[in-house]
């Protein structure tokens, strides 16, 4: 590569004016050594090595990178679903050291084809049925594009107003479509804010449940305050309470059963209350959930705030998964009950066509939030946030920065509108009621719990002489399975069975898939059974 060298020199004598001069001195090689006098080094003609932001390399690039990932969905199901690589594998095929030099898009597209693809467990492949959705649409994808494009770091409104006020409106319409009280409107005196996750939000809530209690009975009573949850509630609740500082001992998993469909009873609630403020103890959080992670189980919220609210306890929905069905009118009525939560989330990044990450969560008493997260450092001081007359979301989340999340579920409101969504989950739906049918029509296998949304829960009958009651057949029915590569599923534990569930979500998916996904269950049972 021929290099020119330039020479800043300070014109001392005023031959030429004064003040500093920038001249080329000489052609040289490649390797250049060291100067007697400071120098930039640029390569003649330039323009070919990529620019850190250049208009014009950004839509060669981005248009190479639109046909890579195009052709990726193109060719989705030519992957195995789950990835069939051993642990410790990517080291093995990239080198130890970053490139000194760049390298072209078109040589990390091919690793990328090459590497990192096997290695990647296909979310969006119309085969995966495992754990629940995260799904990904063009809407979604368009608007992630465009927050990267403008990336801007939203902590408080006078660093994006738009930012701030287009997640205020979007998540008011998500609120309406959702039939939501309006104390949870940004209107009243709670309002809307997107989180990371479902993990942040109870996280945040607990905080504002834990600080606000304090206020009341002191802090010395920190070590005292117990959380309630059913034994199906997500374990990010225990990893909340840990970084909380709460006693993990009285985070209370009361016990379900399929005398329930594993909801959470409002009596065993009751009497665990009354047995831990007979012991001097103070009750101040419920998390009740609205299709629980292993049987989508949904726990009946007006029995329940009938016992949290005359003992004044937080009472917080998480709606992760199901909350996004709530949209149509059929399947609203599992969120009655909702007006009398402090607090309310749904994911929708995983039903609702938003890419990763989009946990949205509505609170009744937005002060609650910003009393325990806010900071007010010198340098984030602003007209605006002094005088209270805008929403800095920064008090309503663990970080300071924010990303520009608000756009893409802005785009999938607007691109797909409330019955374009509403169609993508019936069409779901109706797919795990098609599965469902086929499980029921095999008398091997046996569905377990209600399906009460697009998620089935089943198991292969075990002989009548088992002595685990077929927990190890269905464990290994399951391994089975995920290793062909052409469908991924994966259980759960519900009164001590070992339960497999398919959870239809992917945007992609059709009878078809469905239908192949159980023709691959059968083959594998009907092996497993014949070899025993």
């Amino acid at each position: 590569m021929v290099l020119q060298i330039w020479c800043l020199t300070h014109d001392s004598d005023k031959k030429l004016g004064g003040g500093y001069l920038l001249f080329p001195v000489i052609k040289v090689a490649y390797t250049v050594h060291t100067l007697t006098e400071w120098c930039c080094v640029t390569e003649e003609g330039g323009g070919s090595e990529l620019k850190a932001m250049d208009a014009e390399q950004l839509r060669e690039q981005g248009h190479m990178m639109v046909d890579f990932i195009a052709d990726y969905y193109k060719t989705i199901e030519n992957f195995p679903v789950l990835s069939q690589v051993q642990p410790g594998y990517l080291g093995k095929l990239l080198p130890d050291s970053a490139p000194t030099h760049p390298e072209s898009l078109q040589h990390v597209l091919n690793d990328v084809q090459e590497k990192i693809l096997p290695g990647v467990t296909h979310w969006q492949s119309p085969n995966y049925f495992a754990y629940f959705p995260s799904n990904s649409s063009i809407a979604g994808f368009l608007g992630e594009m465009l927050s990267a494009g403008l990336s801007i770091v939203g902590f408080s409104w006078i660093s994006s107003p738009a930012a701030t006020e287009l997640e205020t409106i979007v998540l008011d319409w998500l609120a309406k479509a959702l039939l939501l009280p309006h104390d949870f409107f940004s209107t009243g005196q709670g309002g809307g804010v997107i989180q990371g996750t479902a993990s942040e939000a109870v996280l945040v809530v607990l905080v504002a449940a834990r600080d606000k209690i304090l206020r009341t009975v002191g802090r010395s009573a920190l070590p005292k305050l117990v959380t309630y949850a059913s034994d199906q509630t997500h374990s990010s609740l225990q990893k909340a309470c840990q970084i909380a500082g709460l006693n993990p001992e009285l985070c209370r998993l009361l016990k379900t059963d399929s005398s329930t469909n594993f909801a959470l009873s409002p009596d065993v609630l009751s009497e665990a209350i009354s047995n831990d403020i007979a012991s001097g103890l103070t009750p101040f959080f419920l998390c009740a959930t609205v299709g629980t992670t292993s049987s989508t189980a949904v726990d009946p919220l007006p029995a329940l705030a009938k016992v949290t609210k005359p003992n004044n306890i937080w009472l917080h929905v998480d709606a992760a998964y199901a909350g996004s069905a709530c949209i149509c009118p059929e399947y609203r009525h599992f969120i009655d009950g909702v007006e009398e939560a402090d607090s309310f989330n749904m994911n929708a990044h995983k039903w609702f066509l938003t890419n990763f990450d989009c946990s949205v969560l509505w609170v009744k008493d937005r002060s609650a939030l910003i009393q325990s997260l806010s900071t007010n450092p010198e340098f984030l001081k602003n007209k605006a946030s002094q005088e209270n007359t805008v929403i800095d979301y920064k008090d309503w989340q663990i970080p300071l920065g924010r990303r520009f999340r608000s756009l893409k579920l802005w785009m999938v409101m607007r691109l797909y509108g409330l019955e374009g969504l509403r169609t993508h989950i019936r069409s779901h739906i109706a797919l795990a009621v098609y599965f469902e049918e086929l499980v029921v029509q095999d008398t091997r296998f046996k569905v377990v719990a209600p399906r009460t949304f697009s998620l089935v829960c089943f198991r292969l009958l075990p002989p009548q002489n088992s002595e685990d009651n077929g927990n190890k057949l269905n464990h290994d029915l399951l391994d089975a399975v995920n290793s062909t590569g052409d469908v991924f599923i994966t259980h759960t534990v519900l009164s001590g069975e070992y339960i497999l569930r398919l959870a239809v979500g992917a945007p992609l998916t059709e009878v078809r898939h469905v239908h192949a996904a159980w023709q691959i269950l059968q083959e594998k049972a009907t092996a497993l059974l014949e070899s025993l």
